[in-house]
């Protein structure tokens, strides 16, 4: 317990009035505003002052107002803050005296700090004067542009949120254009006041799916919420967005129009069914007139927005304005010369003036900056940072029609050229255009006379800027962000996501972009990169202007919505208050049935007691009927390290915030439920002790105990330490050595007396071995000793899973079995079979003396090598390597016996005995002598060299003995039964071996259990998703396994020394797939081409019932699914071909005698494309004896009839089979190329299985109506597909922007 010293208080501050007491560090980084993130407060307090106490001086120091704002650790996880009211010390709470302590400031229910008054401040000591952190303003008035520090973009002064009275979004992750275009729409009084008429009808639709509602709620929220800044998913729901579209940036000006177009379709039928046409709708005239005979076509076109050019094509200098811009827009182009125009009145081709007027101006006016162009140059796309100023207040009247003819009779024309590519947003309207249309509220213009146009009042044509979206980065991506002026007191603020913020004037100056000097083509480029991208203007109608709905004004909907709203903001800040005050720490605990360590997460609250904690950690761990409750108790615990840090006895009515040293969002420590028996008593566990392990070593049975775990202190001495283990084992302490394992097989004997736990290096938790008998071994050095040697052989044993083959009955009848020499074992039956089973210290509570298992007595076990004839037939290799582990292929397994040893009888069964099965009785099989054999080598071919090979290692030497290092032979098998129940009949083994084993010695200890020799069974380690790969480097011991690593055991001939396993495929040019999967088999360095032909057709035949001849396939290279060189018969392994493990190769069917002949020959795969019936042809072979281009448009005229002068080719691309669209094939590859050689660019034609495409230059491509090409299209597309073949390519393709009026896309079960 920490035990406040005598104190004395002065001036409000306690001051130790008998020794220095120590001191806390605090640092705090106030978190609540962009402008204090970065800084940091510093308090050095005495350990003594209470959490109260620090929020007080926290508060003195930021200059808020205490009580509106939380303190909390700073941590990756769950910020839990600390308890105000707490009058705990900080010693208790969690500080540390003497080191630093990082807390963060953060906003308390979703509301910045309140900042204290003047008078308030008055009142701080010196120290809390000489750095003042808050987010008040400095060096003048709000708003002031001095404030800005750097010349890049920023804000004048981030104010509070109850300052700004505006509430921020939050970015999903790069949502910040929906969250400018969200704020925008709500700071415009027309769209909220129409949005909150609206009422949503449960029984219509999902209210979840429903966007105008969503929209709704959001604006509610917006409006009345304390939080800070809130979340836009519901919205994204109810698009029909997923995750994943909030990591896709759109354009905010493709959002507006796109989000519009969804809430026309959700209020069809509604009052607000035209609204957007209302409010943001305008209309233009798209015409052309002659300039002989003043006819005149025109058709009107409706806008959302006005797209305005930042620099002309081709031109060096952008637009200064939007006016200038404006006014290029109207700007007519003159037609004439190849571009005259067909006059319909003149009946001739005439010069003539096309262009755009406006008619009609929508009430809200919007207009896009096009700053995204694209460079012809460089073929990216790019930003167009450029200077471009925009008024407060613009006048449209300049662009309306100002000609001073009046038009003539006109009439509409569907052909009246090119619709503007200046991309308005616009549905072709009816040709008899209404000037009275009743819908239109903004200012209408037509066709009328200019004496009208001047009678209309031009206060009438005259905008207000009240939004300008902003967008900071390049053409890649960026970051958007609104300036928006309030309707309601005509400041400006800035609505950068979660942060609102006033700005000035001189802000929105900053986003026209542009840079200092004179403006040349390349001067966006070192422009800055925040300029603005989206301007909404308001028409100036005092008459029409609307003003906000205040809350007391709202419809009963929206009020009854607001309520609900407020309703669920109180319930998730009652939960967050219970979050805050919860403690969560892992729990473990050893559950008595599964006899398995649990984890669980215990959440209890602060003011619950360590009685109650432990009755929901009891149920928590599902042990109720299992052990009474009063034999459970909770203890703190270091998982790990397995150490038990301490109990808690007589504090079980003490709530565990205090228990645990307050609410954390993570603990150094965890919790363990310990179980006891009825019978025993709790063991008390102080602070300051240390856990050992104890282990027991008995020489004479070469067996090592489950460990006695025995608690000790770090300043007892090796003499009292042995005294200890005495008591809790029963062992002599004067003979007694004790052995302490530091890491790893790094054993120390502990030989000093009088040294120390903690000089020896003892921690937290620790394990020693101990042995204490009368032998002459302790004697012997250390490392020489036979403890040692035990000690060294456990501490390299490891456990594995070995799954042997299947039997199948009746496959023995021609193996013969020979009696052997029996040989000595060395058993070690309880050292690692114990070790893998070793119980936790918290089993042992009383720690009692415990005698050492009674150890099996050395079994002397005799082994029967079986000889065969032919094994190499009678074993098939049949495994899986790791380019198939996931093949469906059956193995088959062949029968074997099984070895049995019995402690009743000295020598193995003879071949007249029964096998006996594995699980009905296979004893344990111990092996540590060396077996020397040399049965069943098989024999050798004449292939064989005995030159080193890096592809598989001999598992034997040049005298045929094997090489296994007799010093490492500890083998242990016992059977094993599956708890899965997968594979009925499915024998398995329990082995413990010496990793320090080669695989060669490995293998050969198996095969008493596998019942063939070790060069008839391949040993397959399985990987994580049970994948296999086949262990071949019998040279190489099992250093790289680990405990519980599991083995499959399949039947078949392993690799010898010089052996390569081969996957062989299939090649079927003209098959939809056509590389098929045929065998596995062995080829050998040495060995002939024609060889391994000859010993494929048995397997072939046998395997995959081909029957053919040797002289009617070939074997050919295989890159991926790419056919590569042709192997010719007497073509030698690793001196004509290169070959190397898990090595794949083709093998092609012929239809006719072998034609390759030479290596100096060339064979492509050519097909014949046939643009009139848009088909291609099947592949035919073309047998070239040079690389000349006129030899091979020779052969292919030959094949086809083509006439030579006719006579065209392109290389095909990509992986075999090339395949490409038909629909792209004529126009998309590079046909007849200008070159003489095949070996030159651009076709690099150098090897075997390339691909030719040729054709009849004189027959022309078939002429497609739009049905028949899109039916084309799809089943072409559907062929690709099957194929896996890419239609077409893109470096990178944007996510078209998409609002799902249905809750969300349909997946295309085709895409699966």
């Amino acid at each position: 317990m920490y035990i406040i010293p005598s104190l004395l208080c002065l001036n409000g501050r306690c001051i130790e009035s008998a020794a220095e007491e120590p001191r806390v560090l605090c640092i705090v980084q106030d978190t609540t505003s962009s402008k204090t993130v970065n800084e940091r407060l510093t308090l050095n307090l005495p350990a003594s002052t209470t959490v109260n106490k620090l929020y007080e001086d926290v508060a003195h120091k930021a200059g808020y107002v205490n009580g509106t704002f939380c303190l909390g650790w700073v941590n990756t996880g769950d910020q839990a803050p600390l308890d105000q009211a707490s009058e705990m010390s900080l010693v208790l709470s969690g500080f540390e005296a003497g080191k630093k302590n990082f807390l963060q400031l953060t906003d308390k229910d979703g509301e910045q700090p309140q900042i204290a008054s003047v008078t308030d401040s008055s009142g701080l000591d010196d120290s809390s004067q000489d750095r003042f952190i808050g987010p008040l303003p400095r060096d003048g008035t709000v708003g002031c542009s001095s404030d800005y520090s750097s010349p890049s973009y920023s804000y004048s002064s981030i104010l509070n949120k109850s300052d700004t009275g505006y509430v921020g979004l939050v970015n999903q992750a790069m949502t910040c254009y929906l969250n400018s275009l969200l704020q925008t729409l709500f700071m415009t009084p027309e769209f909220r006041n129409a949005l909150y008429k609206w009422e949503f009808e449960d029984s219509e639709e999902d209210p979840v799916n429903s966007i105008p509602y969503q929209l709704q709620r959001l604006f509610v929220l917006l409006q009345t919420s304390k939080k800070r800044a809130i979340e836009t998913t519901d919205v994204t729901r109810s698009f029909g967005w997923d995750s994943s579209e909030a990591w896709q940036q759109h354009d905010v000006q493709e959002l507006c129009r796109v989000m519009f177009d969804a809430l026309e379709q959700k209020w069809k039928q509604t009052e607000q069914a035209d609204l957007i046409n209302q409010l943001y709708q305008g209309k233009l005239k798209d015409y052309v007139r002659c300039l002989e005979c003043g006819y005149e076509s025109w058709r009107i076109d409706t806008y959302l927005d006005i797209p305005l050019v930042i620099r002309p094509f081709g031109a060096s200098q952008a637009f200064g304005s939007v006016e200038e811009a404006l006014q290029a827009f109207i700007q007519p182009e003159t037609l004439d010369g190849p571009n005259q125009y067909f006059c319909e009145r003149c009946k001739k081709k005439c010069d003539a003036r096309k262009g755009l007027r406006f008619l009609h101006f929508p009430y809200l006016l919007t207009l896009q900056l096009k700053r995204f162009d694209f460079d012809y140059t460089t073929m990216h796309r790019i930003k167009l940072n450029d200077r471009m100023t925009f008024p407060e207040e613009l006048d449209m009247s300049p662009f309306i029609d100002v000609e001073d003819e009046k038009s003539p009779q006109t009439e509409s024309c569907t052909d009246s050229g090119a619709e503007n590519e200046g991309s308005c947003h616009s549905d072709q309207m009816s040709n008899d255009f209404s000037t009275d249309d009743a819908l239109d509220e903004g200012i209408c213009l037509d066709n009328t006379s200019s004496t009208e146009r001047v009678l209309k009042p031009k206060s009438s044509l005259t905008f207000e800027l009240f939004s300008v979206m902003v967008h900071s980065g390049s053409a890649a991506g960026g970051h958007y962000y609104a300036c928006i002026k309030s309707f309601s007191d005509s400041q400006w603020y800035s609505f950068n996501d979660q942060h609102v913020s006033k700005i000035t004037q001189d802000d929105i100056r900053k986003t026209y972009g542009g840079s200092s000097g004179s403006r040349g083509y390349y001067s966006s480029a070192f422009a800055s990169s925040t300029n603005a991208y989206m301007l909404m203007y308001r028409l100036k109608d005092p008459s029409r202007n609307a003003k906000f709905l205040e809350v007391g004004d709202f419809p009963e909907h929206i009020k009854r919505l607001m309520q609900r709203e407020k309703e669920s903001e109180e319930q998730e800040k009652r939960q967050r208050e219970i979050e805050r005050n919860t403690c969560k720490i892992k729990l473990f605990g050893m559950h008595p049935v599964k006899m398995m360590m649990v984890e669980n997460k215990l959440e209890v609250h602060k003011d619950k007691t360590l009685r109650e904690a432990t009755e929901m950690a009891y149920k928590l761990m599902d042990l109720e009927g299992v052990v009474p409750l009063d034999c459970c108790r909770l203890v703190k615990y270091d998982e790990f390290h397995e150490y038990l840090e301490r109990s808690y006895e007589g504090e079980e009515d003490m709530p565990m915030g205090l228990l645990l040293g307050g609410v954390k969002s993570s603990y150094m420590f965890d919790l363990l439920l310990e179980i006891r028996r009825p019978d025993q008593v709790f063991q008390p566990y102080k602070p300051g002790e240390v856990m050992v392990k104890v282990h027991v070593v008995d020489l004479k049975s070469e067996s090592i105990a489950a460990p006695v775990s025995v608690r000790a202190y770090l300043n007892q001495t090796i003499t009292e330490f042995k005294q200890l283990i005495a008591q809790a084992t029963g062992l002599c302490a004067e003979t007694m050595r004790v052995i302490l394992e530091r890491c790893y097989n790094d054993l120390r004997l502990l030989s000093v007396p009088n040294k120390t736990l903690k000089a020896e290096g003892f921690f937290r938790s620790n394990k020693v071995f101990v042995e204490s008998s009368d032998s002459t071994d302790h004697q012997a050095v250390f490392t020489d000793s036979v403890l040692w040697k035990l000690l060294d052989r456990h501490g390299n044993t490891i456990r594995l899973f070995v799954s042997l083959p299947e039997q199948s009955p009746g496959s023995l009848a021609n193996r013969t079995s020979c009696p052997k020499a029996s040989q000595q074992q060395q058993s070690s039956s309880t050292s690692d079979s114990q070790k893998s089973s070793e119980h936790s210290d918290f089993e042992h509570i009383e720690s009692p003396a415990q005698e050492p298992d009674a150890a099996s007595q050395p079994s002397q076990t005799e082994n029967c090598t079986r000889a065969a004839s032919d094994t190499e037939n009678q074993f098939p290799s049949e495994e899986r390597s790791d380019s198939d582990v996931n093949n469906d292929r059956s193995t088959s397994s062949v029968d074997s016996d099984i070895l049995s040893s019995s402690h009743s009888s000295d020598t193995l069964c003879n071949a007249d005995s029964g096998p006996l099965p594995l699980a009905n009785g296979l004893d344990s099989h111990s092996i540590t002598s060396s077996r020397r054999s040399k049965a069943h080598e098989g024999k050798k071919e004449k292939w064989d060299t005995t030159e080193e090979d890096s592809g598989t290692d001999s598992e034997y030497d040049e005298n045929g003995k094997i090489k296994a290092d007799s010093q490492y032979l500890y083998f242990k098998a016992e059977p094993y039964s599956q708890e899965d129940g997968s594979g009925e009949g499915q024998k398995c083994l329990l082995v413990h071996v010496d990793k320090r084993i080669t695989l060669a010695a490995f293998k050969q200890n198996l095969e008493p259990f596998v019942g063939v020799p070790s060069t008839q069974f391949k040993v397959f380690r399985v990987y994580a998703n049970n994948q296999e790969f086949e262990s071949v480097r019998l040279n190489e011991t099992l250093s790289s396994f680990s405990d519980d690593n599991k083995i499959t055991i399949r039947l078949g001939r392993a690799l010898k020394k010089g052996e390569y396993r081969v996957k062989v495929y299939q090649l079927l040019v003209n098959d939809p797939e056509p590389c098929k999967f045929l065998l596995d088999t062995v080829f050998a360095k040495g060995m002939t081409v024609r060889q391994s032909k000859e010993e494929l057709l048995p397997q072939l035949k046998d395997q995959c019932k081909l029957d053919l001849s040797i002289d009617r396939f070939r074997l050919r290279k295989k890159t991926w699914k790419n056919p590569g060189t042709v192997f010719l018969d007497y073509h030698v392994y690793e001196e004509d071909i290169n070959i190397s493990s898990n090595w794949e190769v083709f093998l092609e069917v012929l239809e006719e005698p072998e034609r390759m002949k030479s290596m100096s020959q060339l064979a492509v795969l050519t097909r014949r494309w046939c643009p009139a019936q848009m088909k291609l042809e099947a592949f035919r072979e073309v047998v070239l004896e040079s690389s000349s281009v006129e030899e091979l448009k020779e052969k292919l005229s030959e094949l086809s009839g083509i006439p030579l002068e006719n006579l065209e080719f392109a290389k095909g691309r990509g992986t075999f089979p090339c395949d490409i669209s038909v629909l792209e094939i004529h126009q998309d590859l590079d046909w007849n190329p200008k070159v003489s050689t095949l070996n030159v660019w651009p076709l690099y034609i150098c090897d075997d299985g390339a691909v030719i495409f040729y054709r009849d230059s004189t027959e022309e491509l078939i002429e497609l109506s739009e049905e028949e090409r899109n039916e084309l299209m799809k089943k072409e597309s559907s062929r690709l597909l099957k194929t896996g073949h890419r239609i077409s390519y893109s470096p990178r393709k944007e996510k078209a922007l998409k609002i799902y009026l249905d809750g969300g896309p349909t997946k295309d079960p085709g895409q699966d």
